[in-house]
């Protein structure tokens, strides 16, 4: 009994020690979001954007305010949101990324550690294109603003043939992009 005493009692210590070193607060994006998906092509490079994206994550923060971690993001992107200036290029890699069948591009957070200083966020996730699923590695920049919104931006190359996407090609194979992508992405996080 005094085994099972001493068990709880510790428990209940670091339960207390643990919530009031740190706070857990919800955000969420609601406007100020950017991500582009640029590469090249034997005719030219190409860049692909879109601002529409719906995404929650949850901060740890220190007793002082200061970002000490990330315990949940998640966000889901419809796939025929990315815009580029020319509708053929649009259409082609809407093709390529098989949106009839797979309408959203998704990000689940399995881990992410957070610096010392609140400025860097390492992470891994689940990222899910045209259906197929890998875990992906990020490095972001995180800075807090006086208001409490939190900035988040990095950028990412990844192969498409990674998710079973063939470089699009087009006028009948002549011209082929890159199997190369870099994501790049500038969010901001409100409460």
């Amino acid at each position: 009994m005094k085994t099972l005493f001493k068990s709880t009692a510790l428990l209940l210590f670091i339960h207390f020690i643990v919530s009031t070193g740190f706070a857990q607060v919800q955000y969420q994006q609601k406007r100020d979001f950017n991500l582009s998906i640029s590469g090249t092509s034997t005719m030219h490079d190409w860049e692909m954007k879109t601002s529409k994206i719906a995404c929650n994550a949850t901060f740890t923060f220190y007793e002082d305010g200061e970002l000490g971690g990330l315990s949940l993001l998640d966000f889901t992107m419809p796939t025929e949101s990315l815009k580029s200036e020319r509708t053929g290029l649009d259409a082609v890699a809407y093709n390529a990324l098989k949106t009839k069948q797979h309408p959203t591009i998704t990000f689940n957070l399995i881990k992410a550690s957070v610096s010392k200083q609140g400025t860097l966020i390492n992470c891994s996730g689940k990222l899910t294109v045209a259906g197929e699923t890998r875990e992906v590695d990020l490095v972001a920049a995180a800075r807090m603003s006086p208001d409490h919104s939190i900035n988040i931006r990095g950028s990412k190359q990844i192969d498409m043939r990674d998710f079973d996407i063939d470089p699009p090609t087009f006028l009948f194979g002549k011209f082929k992009t890159g199997e190369i992508v870099t994501i790049n992405f500038d969010l901001t996080f409100r409460q």
